[in-house]
């Protein structure tokens, strides 16, 4: 049930950034070190995105769900990915986009230069 719930986010989460102009390069990145949901370019900037999805803040909220331990593995993963690549940026950022699902339309929380 969680990973339809985290697809589902996703699915969303890159609608979303399509919309505003993101040109989607990659999705669900592995590397030994993690994965990164959504890689994306705008304006020659390369930006990593952790969706986080949520039917309820019950356990939490999603956006207290991108620990220091994890922002440390999306690091990493990053520099992975660049590494492999060898494309032009101007800057690169992490962002964090939640979902919150729910019995109306999904509400959708872009946070630009979460860490």
């Amino acid at each position: 049930m969680r990973k339809k719930v985290g697809t589902q986010g996703e699915e969303l989460a890159v609608q979303y950034l399509r919309q505003k102009g993101y040109r989607i390069l990659d999705r669900n990145y592995y590397s030994r070190y993690g994965e990164i949901d959504v890689i994306c370019e705008r304006d020659r900037d390369i930006i990593f995105v952790e969706v986080k999805t949520r039917r309820s803040d019950r356990f939490g909220s999603a956006e207290e769900s991108v620990t220091p331990a994890k922002q440390q593995r999306l690091r990493k993963t990053a520099l992975h990915y660049l590494q492999q690549r060898d494309q032009p940026f101007r800057e690169l950022r992490f962002d964090v986009i939640t979902v919150r699902l729910g019995e109306r339309d999904p509400v959708i929380n872009h946070i630009k230069n979460a860490f």
